[in-house]
């Protein structure tokens, strides 16, 4: 059932099991390992996980606890070491946090609080509560952390401290997928107006003319990635923009991250604390914007847009409308694509047939992150809400858009709609690419 038909206590009932599933998610992630883990930060780029932890905690106690239930604050004296914009991540550490316990103390005491607030609040009447809006936002703020702490855990060095069963093995039809196919050219609606717990970059819905264009059926694989790196495509400029170029020889890429390859010219990779050959049929992870970019020209094709990448995975041509998932509006299950952290990996290229599109195309929703060409920016219309750091001072040419989410993406963040952003140099966040590209001349007639 949609969230905007539930009876009230039947939406109270689904707010409490999200909100306890996803803290289960956190607790596997900050409870895996030893407080000195917990307190260190394994990366610049990254805070540490007790940081996170605390964080998510803070945000709940604000808009739960204080807006929704206008209750008195927990721990008002933290707000200002827990906002995201005031301190950067490479300074966190030296902040005086909350250690493991009184984190862990802090998170549980707000948590009993919005439960509490939760059976008595009323769920209409204004904006941020209607159909649990607010609930809704602190339910995918949380499952983002996990994601951003799940990636903490592919940083971290020493013995492998998470475990979860490998994917299933490739589909049998998959040897017959076609590489791409046709999306017709046209008009369809972008964005929505009518999703609940949407956020405010995904609204409002907007119809946008989208010229024919083909489409690969499956992400890139690492077995085609190797086939640009053997071809000396990290060495030849030709396939670089001006500025990926100049990112490249800074950074003195040469691979995608955590990828090393021995004497003999076998690729390996690091992942969660384990050494493994890099298995050819997933799909590449860990490039930035600028390595998808190369190599999508050294394919003689490019990065789909975003537009492009949106009908791509909810328009119905059958219907001529937009849905929810690329397989129709039911929220996904594990049939449908790889999500929510449930392996620690991408699925082979060309999985979950029941979750591709009315065109054929697979795995648009889960596995990686997917770089598209565009920048990040509002829709016409675009209001903020409920504040201005969640989307708007983002916007703008320094962060391109990601779509799909990823396999350590929960599915209550993660719908056709959904987008996240990021500087196109990083590669630590779960990211792939599939290609796209323009008809040829007299391919349509």
């Amino acid at each position: 059932m949609a969230l905007e038909d539930m009876p009230t206590e039947r939406l109270r009932a689904h707010v409490a099991a999200e909100l306890e599933r996803t803290r289960a998610r956190s607790a596997l992630l900050t409870d895996s390992v030893d407080e000195t883990d917990l307190v260190r930060q394994h990366s610049p780029l990254m805070s540490p996980l007790v940081w996170d932890l605390a964080h998510i905690g803070n945000q709940e106690e604000l808009w739960l606890v204080r807006d929704v239930g206008e209750r008195a604050p927990v721990r008002c004296d933290i707000d200002e070491l827990y906002d995201a914009f005031k301190h950067p991540r490479r300074k966190r550490p030296d902040l005086p946090l909350l250690g493991p316990t009184e984190a862990r103390d802090y998170v549980a005491e707000v948590r009993d609080k919005v439960l509490d607030i939760l059976d008595r609040a009323p769920l209409e009447g204004r904006r941020l509560v209607d159909n649990a809006f607010a609930f809704g936002m602190i339910v995918q703020h949380e499952q983002q952390h996990d994601e951003t702490m799940l990636a903490t855990h592919q940083l971290r060095t020493g013995s492998p401290a998470l475990d979860a069963p490998a994917p299933p093995s490739a589909p049998a039809d998959v040897r017959s997928l076609p590489g791409e196919v046709l999306v017709p050219g046209g008009p369809f609606t972008m964005g929505t107006s009518t999703e609940p717990w949407a956020l405010d970059n995904e609204r409002p819905a907007h119809t946008v003319d989208v010229p024919p264009f083909f489409l690969d059926t499956r992400p890139v694989t690492n077995g085609e990635f190797m086939e640009f790196l053997a071809a000396g495509g990290y060495d030849d400029p030709r396939w670089w923009s001006e500025q990926g170029w100049a990112h490249r020889q800074r950074a003195e890429l040469g691979a995608p991250q955590f990828w090393e390859r021995d004497t003999d010219g076998t690729w390996w990779r690091t992942r969660f604390g384990r050494v493994e050959r890099v298995p050819p049929q997933e799909p590449v992870l860990h490039v930035c914007y600028y390595e998808a970019e190369a190599y999508a020209r050294w394919a003689r094709k490019r990065l789909p847009t975003e537009a492009e990448w949106e009908k791509a995975a909810r328009f119905d041509p059958a219907s001529g409308r937009s849905q929810r998932y690329p397989w129709g509006d039911a929220d996904p299950t594990p049939e449908h694509a790889n999500l929510g952290q449930r392996h620690l990996s991408p699925s082979p290229a060309g999985s979950y047939p029941e979750g591709a599109s009315p065109l054929g195309v697979r795995q648009l929703i889960g596995d990686v992150w997917e770089w598209t060409s565009g920048d990040f920016h509002g829709y016409p219309g675009f209001v903020a809400f409920p504040y201005r750091e969640y989307s708007e001072v983002f916007f703008g040419p320094r962060y391109k858009v990601l779509r799909g989410g990823s396999f350590g993406t929960d599915g209550a963040a993660c719908r056709g709609t959904f987008r996240n952003w990021d500087f196109p140099i990083r590669r630590q966040i779960f990211c792939g690419f599939r290609c796209a590209r323009d008809p040829r001349p007299g391919e349509l007639e």
